[in-house]
């Protein structure tokens, strides 16, 4: 099961970070140093969350993965090869997952979660865009690889999904995009397989009505054609930032800024706003149950439709603190990761 997840926090981070400076003597590279074991690591920044058979797994700052076996009453902390900032996670068996973050990482656990490998990062991205644009023999393609590998493990992935443990997708900014079909064996770009010709950043990746999806800024959905081997453009209303994709077996919403949400069930051609009764972004949503949607904002605010999206109530909530990820503990409650680490929120 993949439970979805976007931050605010996590995209002002993401996108906004500096360039690093160069190295100064004794300098240790994120990629090389792993995630340092901390009491607090429940206790700060965790951006993505999704489910291992049972377990909850959430990924965030300094290479951070943590995990319950107990619906989110008691966290311990996986052992990661890599201290760069995490932002998001996908699950679609019990064992096998994939992290993605900063610094082009792409991790792998074959254990739910427990303990991680790396596949991936940005000093390698370069290479493996550069390999497979020149042996296709695409002149701007081949461009475009060398200014990614000049770059650096500078650009980000910001979200994964897998639709079995050997077939996924990674998406990050500047429409980063890149396929596997071997488990991540391997990783084959697709830059060249959207229509998204301003390379606008890619924000979130999920299945949803038997569709792929991918939302991004400026308004920005792209439909995966299987056929033809691409991901088409889907028009929406709104012309604002989409941070993420959800849905049920019928329906698709998109959500994002300013509170905007829209609602398709019939692949894209035509888009529902959904009433949200929020000001803020919309950061997270997750499946709820047969036919729920949960959502929640910047703000921390939790939305939750029990008729498949078509209309959201406000969950009342003791304190909400900023969610950067959702995932429901059943039906009758939610862990909520942001800022403040992961919580258990009940629905009732």
């Amino acid at each position: 099961m993949n439970v979805h997840r976007f931050g605010g926090a996590a995209l002002a981070l993401a996108l906004l970070m500096p360039a690093a400076a160069p190295a100064a003597a004794g300098f240790q590279d994120v990629l090389d140093v792993p995630a340092m074991a901390s009491e607090l690591a429940t206790k700060g920044l965790i951006n993505g969350l999704a489910q291992a058979g049972s377990r909850v797994v959430g990924v965030g700052q300094r290479g951070h993965v943590v995990y319950s076996d107990d619906q989110g009453r008691s966290w311990r902390q996986a052992k990661v090869p890599v201290s760069s900032d995490l932002v998001a996670v996908s699950f679609p068996t019990p064992q096998q997952g994939w992290a993605v973050g900063h610094d082009g990482v792409v991790l792998a656990t074959s254990d739910a979660g427990a303990s991680w490998t790396k596949q991936l990062d940005g000093r390698a991205l370069g290479e493996v865009m550069l390999a497979h644009y020149k042996a296709k023999g695409e002149a701007a393609w081949i461009v475009e690889a060398e200014r990614f590998a000049a770059q650096g493990a500078e650009n980000p992935f910001l979200d994964v999904w897998f639709s079995d443990e050997r077939n996924g997708f990674v998406v990050g900014a500047f429409n980063l995009i890149l396929r596997t079909t071997d488990g991540g064996k391997r990783w084959t770009p697709w830059l060249d397989r959207t229509d998204n010709p301003q390379a606008l950043h890619l924000y979130g990746i999920r299945g949803a009505a038997g569709d792929v999806y991918v939302v991004g800024e400026q308004g920005l959905v792209l439909r995966l054609d299987a056929a033809a081997g691409r991901f088409t453009r889907v028009a929406t209303p709104y012309p604002g930032s989409y941070f993420g994709v959800t849905g049920t077996n019928s329906a698709v919403i998109v959500f994002g800024l300013r509170g905007n949400a829209y609602r398709s069930t019939d692949r894209g051609a035509t888009w529902h706003k959904v009433e949200t009764g929020v000001q803020e972004g919309l950061t997270a949503g997750a499946a709820l149950g047969e036919g729920g949607v949960l959502l929640a904002s910047q703000a921390g605010r939790i939305l939750v439709s029990q008729d498949g999206g078509e209309r959201f109530s406000p969950v009342k909530l003791e304190r909400a603190t900023p969610a950067s990820a959702v995932h429901a503990l059943g039906t009758d409650a939610v862990v909520v990761a942001g800022a403040r680490g992961v919580r258990v929120q009940p629905l009732r």
